[in-house]
């Protein structure tokens, strides 16, 4: 009798597993067909808006920029070659992905996301590499299996710039240039992945974009190093400005497709709205796999209400879908999978807009787009601590970001990750002083007095 109920254990136990095989297998099928259902939006209009002949000319002009912020590829490779670039990075990466073997986690959901982005300003198919390159030598070197290190890999590439300016804007001769921009790059990919385990402790997980933090340190370190020897590297500001009402129909017709499938999902699957609502109720702070947590229907649905959401406020305060702005619509999309919601993101964005407001410039402004968008890095303290403390950390982050670029001189593209490192770092002790302060006087004034 104790054996027939030890048996009927062991097999309950079996059930359970092979189910949660089945569901994970589920869930990276339907991941990969996200990712390539972007990879075709991103593909398909490289055949209908240029000539083969644009595409490659305009694949070359963005090779051969030093790419530091803000270079719009729409503006140096045209549309054909941006979207070209995007969807070569976008698939390069997937496969490495597959390669390895490795679950589609919603981490990895957002760096790939985030990959595609930036590939529109700032990352392309050879800078990035030699950086991918240094981190797997680090886990060759420690002795760590290179999946363990994927992230660092990915976002690491933000320094991507740091390789296209020795090697194109330096004035050095081209092999010299590729030579050193290569082996600069190799460089700093394997130091990426012991400072990201550091730095996360500085923000205490609060800074969605810890890489970006990590990485403008490194900038901050590299630029210094460089201007000791006279070779001054500036931001640059190169924005498209045409009118964009196609590419605005088109991108919002995406995400209400997001959004529409991931209802019918929802309402189809085991997952019920209540789902959705318990993600809402998470704070995103780090680490906050939301595919893991609550499943792909759920997480497509909060993806496509995101991304309306984003693309909505650059085109209602009159903004541009530019190769910038486009970026960081695709980076908050991706990062909720990993830590952004529609209740945790938007006071931040409201935070920054008010702010650009106060400050001058204006919200339709590049520094304030885009402080907007990325600035949503700090969802988890609006998650966290509330509406109000999100609002003030978006106000904070607008006045920090548009002063922290001239530290790295445009070679780390995650710009507003590094400024949220340091509005977290310094915002989240007060915020927790102010809360503890309040508990021990409610404690205070709630305990009897003893006469």
């Amino acid at each position: 009798m104790h054996m027939n109920q030890l048996d009927k254990e062991l097999l309950r136990r079996r059930v359970e597993i092979e189910e949660q095989e089945l569901e994970k297998r589920s869930i990276n099928r339907r991941s990969y067909a996200l990712v390539l259902s972007l990879f075709l939006v991103l593909i398909i209009p490289v055949f209908i808006v240029s000539t083969p002949k644009e595409v490659f000319e305009g694949m070359f002009r963005i090779i051969t920029s030093p790419s530091n912020l803000t270079t719009d590829y729409f503006v140096i490779g045209g549309p054909g070659g941006s979207f070209a670039n995007s969807a070569l990075i976008l698939l390069m990466y997937t496969a490495l992905i597959n390669r390895l073997d490795l679950d589609m986690s919603g981490s990895i959901i957002a760096a790939l996301f985030l990959m595609a982005g930036f590939a529109f300003f700032g990352k392309n198919i050879y800078n990035s590499i030699p950086i991918t390159l240094g981190v797997y030598l680090n886990s060759v070197y420690t002795r760590q299996p290179f999946e363990k290190n994927i992230l660092p890999a990915l976002y690491g590439t933000s320094l991507g710039p740091f390789v296209s300016i020795i090697t194109f804007g330096l004035d050095l001769p081209l092999f010299m240039g590729m030579g050193l921009g290569i082996l600069a790059g190799i460089l700093i990919g394997f130091v990426i992945p012991p400072l990201a385990a550091s730095t996360l402790r500085f923000h205490s997980g609060f800074n969605l974009y810890n890489v970006g933090f990590t990485t403008g340190l490194i900038g901050m370190i590299v630029i210094g190093l460089l201007r000791s020897f006279h070779y001054e590297i500036e931001n640059v500001t190169i924005i498209f400005t045409e009118p964009t009402p196609i590419l605005n129909t088109v991108v919002l017709i995406g995400w209400s497709l997001f959004t529409m499938i991931g209802l019918i999902l929802v309402y189809r699957s085991k997952y019920s709205y209540q789902q959705y609502r318990h993600l809402l109720d998470n704070s995103g702070r780090l680490v906050a796999d939301f595919i893991n947590i609550y499943g792909f229907e759920v997480v497509l649905l909060n993806m496509g209400l995101m991304g309306l959401i984003s693309t909505l406020y650059v085109i209602l305060i009159n903004g541009n879908l530019t190769g910038p702005t486009m970026g960081g619509i695709l980076t908050v999309v991706g990062f909720s999978a990993f830590g952004k919601h529609i209740k945790n993101a938007p006071p931040v964005m409201l935070g920054v807009f008010m702010a650009s407001l106060f400050t001058g410039g204006g919200p339709d402004t590049n520094a304030a787009l885009l402080g907007a968008l990325f600035g949503t890095a700090l969802a988890p303290i609006t998650g966290h601590y509330g509406l109000i403390p999100g609002f003030l950390a978006g106000f904070i982050h607008y006045a920090t970001v548009v002063n922290v670029g001239s530290l790295h001189g445009g070679v780390n593209l995650y710009n507003n990750g590094f400024s949220a490192g340091f509005v977290a770092a310094i915002f989240v002790p007060i915020l927790d002083m102010l809360i503890d302060a309040r508990r021990l006087r409610q404690n205070e004034s709630n305990t009897p007095r003893t006469e």
